[in-house]
């Protein structure tokens, strides 16, 4: 086993542990809406299960990996001196888990030297897990089967299944609704499920061809990146160091479709920084 896949298997255990913890939290908490905040918006929500998920990642990364540093959605910050950081989303998906929604995830990355080597994430809701580690391929578990993942064979744009998200600001929101009417015409369609690294699992399986996004924040894509990648996916993101706040694109897609889709992003004004 190499390093990276130590990486990969220590990510799968940090999910796997933090979704019953947030399976249980809900459980016993009821209504979340009596125990949410907001943050950048009056819709971009956080509530306790969050933090306390959080925390309990912090607490087994510190335990496990004392040397590695730590990036945390919720605002853990701890420097690396290893070279090795995690990089951690307790929940992606915030506004599914408040409303029920069945798909939600705890998304956990490993990074060296500022590039996603490892990760896992899974949907806390069913279960499904999906992993990866550099150069040793992707997997998803589902109803206690693994399988190997690997990207659909799409080579024409008009064609594509592509999912996207939207951001929390009503004008990002505006910008990106002019750039989804100037894509639709071009592409199969279009699929928006509240979950960025739910959404790059699922291009790594074949559920979507392509995905593009603006405004995230690295806890958001590092786990999903490595998938897609190992999954055969092309995938362009920005520095992990780089604030969402920037509003800089991911695009990512089958090798037949990632290129043609950053085409027609640019065409449509849509490759650029969405401010905020």
């Amino acid at each position: 086993m190499t390093g990276m896949e130590s990486l990969r298997d220590i990510a799968i255990e940090l999910v796997t542990d933090t979704a019953e913890l947030i399976r249980d939290r809900r459980a016993e908490l009821g209504d979340l809406r009596d125990y949410t905040m907001t943050k950048s918006s009056a819709v971009d929500p956080v509530t306790v299960v969050d933090t306390a998920a959080e925390e309990f990642l912090a607490e087994r990364i510190a335990q496990a990996r004392p040397e590695d540093g730590l990036i945390g959605e919720e605002g853990t910050q701890q420097a690396s001196a290893s070279g090795i950081s995690w990089v951690v989303d307790p929940i992606d998906g915030t506004v599914n888990f408040i409303y029920g929604i069945p798909h939600y995830a705890v998304s956990v990355a490993a990074a060296l030297d500022g590039e996603p080597v490892a990760g896992a994430v899974i949907n806390v809701a069913t279960g499904e897990l999906w992993a990866a580690a550099k150069d040793a391929g992707a997997t998803v578990t589902r109803d206690d089967k693994t399988h190997p993942l690997r990207v659909n064979e799409v080579d024409e744009l008009g064609r594509a299944l592509v999912a996207t998200g939207f951001g929390y600001t009503a004008s990002r929101r505006a910008e990106q609704a002019r750039i989804i009417a100037g894509l639709l015409p071009s592409i199969r369609d279009i699929r928006r499920l509240g979950s960025a690294a739910i959404d790059l699992c699922h291009l790594a399986e074949g559920r979507v061809d392509a995905y593009f996004e603006h405004g995230l924040n690295c806890w958001d894509f590092a786990a999903g990146v490595v998938i897609a990648r190992e999954a055969g996916a092309v995938v362009e993101h920005p520095p992990l160091s780089v604030s969402g706040e920037e509003g800089n694109v991911i695009v990512a897609g089958a090798h037949g479709v990632q290129e043609q889709l950053s085409d027609q992003l640019k065409q449509v004004g849509g490759y650029a920084p969405v401010g905020r």
